[in-house]
């Protein structure tokens, strides 16, 4: 799937964001390696804490119905629901894709379906906490 398709997803999902309290809209699509594309908004809540990211919201759906490889994410957000800057996955988020993605997995960024950037989780997260450091 090119980057383009797969940052229009997120335009897409980036549409159900919950966001009364921030107003401050994120999508994510998040592809497979089987081809399949688990999409996510953020949802707020007025307790903060509960508060889930898209990002996390579109791996964790992925992971519920059985997959496990993932292959890029792309991510897009803006106040309103408009971008005006890439806004790339908070640490949270990239300590959950460190759980279930390699160094090369690929995060896009996007301000339009034209204009986005792409950089590895290695690039945005080095020397992460990984599984492999449990044993």
């Amino acid at each position: 799937m090119e980057n383009r398709e797969l940052v229009k997803a997120a335009f897409e999902a980036m549409k159900y964001a919950y966001s009364p309290y921030s107003g401050f809209k994120v999508g994510a699509a998040l592809l497979t390696k089987s081809g399949k594309v688990y999409s996510g908004c953020n949802i707020e809540n007025a307790a903060f804490g509960p508060t889930n990211c898209a990002e996390r919201t579109a791996i964790f759906k992925a992971i519920s119905e059985g997959e496990k490889e993932f292959v890029k994410i792309a991510v897009v957000g803006g106040k309103d629901g408009k971008p005006s800057d890439y806004f790339y996955p908070c640490g949270v988020c990239r300590q959950v894709m460190a759980e279930f993605c390699g160094g090369d997995f690929e995060i896009i960024t996007a301000i339009s379906e034209d204009d986005y950037v792409s950089e590895t989780l290695a690039g945005m997260l080095p020397r992460s906490f990984s599984p492999e450091k449990l044993v």
